[in-house]
């Protein structure tokens, strides 16, 4: 059990995670809020991108090697490499997040680690994968986000796609890896052999992109006609008279009349919603009246309710949302003069008949 009394399913669980930057740490970071034993091998110098990308000192809490077991060594040194495989020789699985080919010139590739254990499973976490034209080529987020297929879809107007968050593909791919990790130790329990698991960002980022892919296959997204999800005016960012902006996604029909209440259209038909051929001015009349008024009013008045509505909030203010509050899904720590958020452990488990 967790000190807050869920769950832990990970707990016995021991994984030997090799430094890197994004969705490795992560992914290890993942594994140890539920409550795997991760030991994290360390550099006796930090990879150059985990230098630039730190910028300014964070609360240790927050780091993605806290409570984590660091253990410094030189990879390059025998003593360093023999005590590298006497870890491995004792973990369930593996975390390694360098270029193909790596680990192997310095004697930790998976051939060399099975030979220790063979029940490892051996977790290789890049952004195109181990095979294919790319896979010795470098990259970030951005682009391997792009070479699914999916940042397209991020385009509207015939603008350019915005750029996402990181976590679009390196998070994506923490939690694929973190997917294949578990059911692989499962495989092994059973089974009394390891496996090499390939994560790449690719893969997992097209994987998890199911859900468009069907809806463009329908004709609901990306396709010649106006799309529910980019063009209409009930699934949409709207700006309010204070300058904030809220996200309305009311696409089923009970959701979209209800809407039409709140907002006092009496006038339009909600039985008329997929009309595509009236959107456009339906669009304006409704940003219009979102703008017409502050977004604490829209809150008050769509907030809770069967409209789908969310205030659109920096990250300061997620942290402080009654809901989040409730849930516990920030935690808070001291940055100087100001606190700073970090997401809990996700998702929650609870023990069997708790209501």
């Amino acid at each position: 059990m967790s000190e807050h009394g869920k769950l832990l399913p990970l707990r016995g669980i021991k994984v030997v995670e090799f430094e890197g930057i994004g969705p490795g740490p992560l992914c290890g970071a993942m594994l140890a809020g539920l409550g795997a034993e991760v030991t994290l091998v360390t550099r006796p110098v930090a990879p150059d991108a985990r230098r630039i990308l730190r910028g300014q000192a964070v609360p240790p809490e927050m780091e993605l090697e806290h409570g984590k077991q660091v253990v410094q060594l030189n990879l390059k040194s025998p003593e360093g490499l023999a005590a590298a495989l006497d870890l491995v020789a004792g973990a369930d699985a593996l975390i390694e997040g360098l270029r193909p080919g790596a680990m192997e010139r310095l004697g930790l590739g998976p051939k060399a680690c099975h030979v220790r254990n063979p029940r490892l499973v051996y977790g290789r976490m890049t952004g195109w994968g181990q095979s294919g034209p790319l896979a010795q080529s470098a990259g970030h987020d951005l682009n391997y986000i792009a070479l699914t297929g999916l940042l397209s879809m991020a385009a509207r107007d015939d603008a350019l796609p915005m750029v996402p968050p990181t976590v679009m593909g390196d998070a994506t791919g923490a939690l694929g890896l973190a997917f294949g990790l578990t059911s692989a130790i499962l495989s092994a329990r059973a089974s009394g052999e390891g496996c090499v698991v390939d994560a790449a960002i690719t893969d997992i980022v097209a994987m998890l992109g199911s859900l468009v892919q069907v809806s463009r296959a329908a004709g609901s997204l990306g396709g010649p006609q106006p799309s529910p999800f980019h063009d209409s005016p009930f699934y949409d960012v709207y700006r309010c008279a204070d300058g904030r902006a809220i996200t309305l996604g009311a696409l089923e029909p009970q959701f979209y009349r209800e809407l039409l209440e709140r907002l006092e259209l009496a006038d339009v038909d909600p039985a008329a919603q997929y009309d595509r051929a009236q959107w456009p001015a339906m669009k304006a009349r409704i940003a219009a009246c979102i703008a017409a008024q502050p977004s604490t009013h829209w809150e008050a008045l769509l907030g809770g309710t069967d409209v789908c509505f969310a205030r659109v909030l920096t990250l300061d203010e997620a942290a402080r949302h009654p809901h989040n509050q409730a849930r516990g899904t920030y935690r808070m720590f001291r940055q100087g003069e100001r606190e700073v958020p970090r997401s809990a452990p996700a998702p929650r488990f609870l023990p069997a008949g708790t209501e």
